[in-house]
């Protein structure tokens, strides 16, 4: 592959354009740079997870969820590059339900917290949606691989179902919304 990051620094976007993955250019706030840039938060917002999480499974899915992610990336920056594989939805809905599985059911919607590493997740989890809405903005401009916001809308709910395995892990309560008490 070579030294793909030889060099950090070009310059050749001081005037507001960036390069993309086939060469051309785009403005740094163009909507495919603001969707594979959410992509990258989403990572990085993962990667913190990880760094709380004290449960090897679910270090193990985010790893796997984090260079899924990087495809994706890749997908954004070079149009019509396509490597985020059919499959990747399905394996990341049997995850989710292999944790939800050992899940209580829930009667009632939960605030987002239960100890670090779970407050992490639900913060990946709000940060994938925003990648979500940025990606179907995107994907009305230019065409885009479908299963990407399929895996994007999964993953939501995968951070969510984490969030509650980390609390439990910790020992931290999920804390549930009562409607009385906003009022």
């Amino acid at each position: 592959m070579g030294n793909r990051l030889s060099k950090i620094y070009t310059r050749t976007g001081d005037d507001g354009s960036t390069g993309l993955g086939d060469g051309s250019r785009t403005t740094k706030d163009s909507m495919r740079v603001e969707a594979f840039g959410t992509v990258d938060e989403l990572n990085s917002a993962i990667g913190l997870v990880r760094s709380f999480a004290r449960q090897q499974q679910v270090d193990e899915c985010l790893e796997q969820v984090q260079h899924q992610l990087f495809n994706i990336g890749g997908e954004l920056c070079a149009p019509g590059l396509t490597l985020l594989a059919d499959n990747q939805v399905e394996l990341l809905e049997q995850q989710l339900d292999a944790f939800n599985d050992t899940l209580p059911p829930l009667k009632e919607f939960i605030l987002p917290g239960g100890g670090p590493a779970a407050a992490h997740a639900h913060l990946a989890r709000t940060i994938c949606r925003r990648c979500e809405r940025r990606v179907l903005s995107l994907s009305r401009e230019a065409p885009l691989n479908e299963p990407v916001l399929h895996y994007l809308n999964r993953l939501s709910d995968l951070l969510f179902v984490i969030a509650r395995i980390l609390s439990r892990t910790d020992a931290e309560p999920e804390v549930q919304w009562d409607h009385e008490r906003g009022r």
